[in-house]
């Protein structure tokens, strides 16, 4: 059994210019199948929310919910970071309460760190987490929990004044201890002066190559959804049509007597 990494051995990674490999994972096989490559950090993103359960945002999710799918993930590898979102509602109401959600997380799963979305707004929450033994990564530009607040998933920090307090929010983020941020579909230059102005590591979607490693859903980096376009989406396999290909042949067999065979029975 190899040695987990931690969030220290990624910090560390900045300075030696090596980037972080982050991908999502939800379940046992695809953790099993991630924790086999040299993949550092599995995200427990509260994107199950929509990826996993069908749902048309992340609001849904509950704690309970991210402690039981974090719970599989880490139980299931054993060698990436794994980083569990604190979903919607569970650090909101009050510095105490995410505390108390936090802990939870942390206990109840053994995953290594918790992800927070917000600016300076969560500043307090962080410093309590992080003198409580808690580590945590910040998420800016694009909050995918914000979305009744903004009302799209479109680009985020385009403009000199969201860019403004985006980088400033960066630094409170780092000052209040984060160990890393990730910057979600915001300007690829804008991604690179952050990244520049930080001692911590940024894990960017969406925010071009400059970041200091890169975050994907694994369901969409293996196409289960042949709709699904984004622009920072890189498709890595088509994994639609091979399941739809292979039930329809699973079908036709079934219909037309070939399966089971002989060779497959008892």
């Amino acid at each position: 059994m190899g040695k987990r990494l931690s969030v220290v051995d990624l910090q560390k990674y900045k300075t030696k210019s090596r980037k972080i490999a982050a991908l999502t994972a939800y379940s046992f096989y695809e953790t099993r199948i991630i924790d086999s490559t040299a993949v550092d950090m599995i995200l427990v993103g509260d994107s199950l929310g929509m990826v996993f359960q069908g749902k048309t945002s992340t609001i849904p999710v509950s704690v309970d919910h991210m402690i039981y799918h974090t719970k599989i993930v880490v139980e299931s590898s054993q060698n990436p970071v794994i980083v569990a979102d604190m979903p919607f509602g569970s650090f909101q109401i009050s510095v105490e309460k995410a505390v108390e959600n936090a802990v939870r997380i942390i206990k109840e799963t053994g995953c290594n760190a918790v992800k927070i979305e917000g600016g300076e707004i969560v500043v307090p929450v962080i410093e309590q987490l992080v003198s409580s033994g808690i580590p945590v990564y910040g998420h800016l530009g694009l909050t995918p929990q914000s979305i009744n607040k903004f009302g799209s998933y479109k680009l985020r920090a385009k403009h000199d004044d969201e860019a403004l307090i985006l980088k400033k929010d960066a630094l409170l983020l780092e000052k209040a201890g984060a160990c890393g941020v990730f910057l979600e579909k915001i300007p690829a230059e804008l991604a690179k002066e952050v990244t520049l102005s930080l001692n911590i590591p940024t894990i960017g979607i969406g925010a071009g190559v400059h970041c200091d490693g890169q975050v994907l859903v694994i369901s969409d980096m293996l196409g289960y959804d042949s709709e699904l376009n984004f622009r920072f989406v890189r498709k890595y396999a088509d994994l639609n049509t091979v399941i739809k290909t292979a039930v329809e042949n699973y079908v036709k067999d079934v219909c037309s007597g070939n399966f089971p065979s002989n060779e497959e029975s008892y």
